[in-house]
């Protein structure tokens, strides 16, 4: 979803959709907007989307954790144009230093809940397959193979 749809719509309903609250939507856009400026007063091509936009793309990447291939279509762009935009939104905000996630001295303090799960691999048990193909060690009637 494009920000000109989001833009007029209610403080709950923009963050149910966003994840984030209007006012701290801004702020990040704000610290793109400079970094922006930046990044373009070396010259180079006209940037595909509008910095909100940018920002929605991976704020869908990360809260909605849909891949590159579904929110291409969206912006009418590519792969690995979204997977660009979203690696430079996510440098620049964490670069601000203003939005990050706790460290591991929250982890420890145990101000955070962790529920861990056995989500393991285990190999499936087939039967061995013999010099015939089968499993149940008997020639297959069309079998030209002959044991012994």
């Amino acid at each position: 979803m494009k920000y000109n749809k989001l833009e007029n719509y209610k403080e709950g309903k923009f963050r149910r959709i966003t994840g984030v609250k209007r006012e701290t939507f801004e702020k990040m856009t704000e610290i793109l907007k400079a970094a922006e400026v930046l990044r373009r007063a070396k010259g180079g091509p006209k940037p595909l989307l509008i910095v909100e936009d940018m920002l929605l793309a991976t704020l869908e990447y990360l809260r909605e954790y849909r891949t590159y291939a579904h929110i291409a279509p969206s912006y009418d762009l590519s792969e690995s144009q979204i997977y660009r935009i979203v690696k430079w939104v996510e440098d620049v905000l964490i670069k601000s230093g203003k939005f990050r996630l706790p460290g591991k001295g929250a982890l420890l303090s145990g101000d955070i809940e962790i529920e861990t799960k056995d989500v393991t691999e285990c190999p499936i048990e087939r039967p061995k397959k013999n010099i015939y193909g089968t499993s149940t060690g008997q020639p297959r009637k069309n079998d030209t193979h002959k044991k012994g």
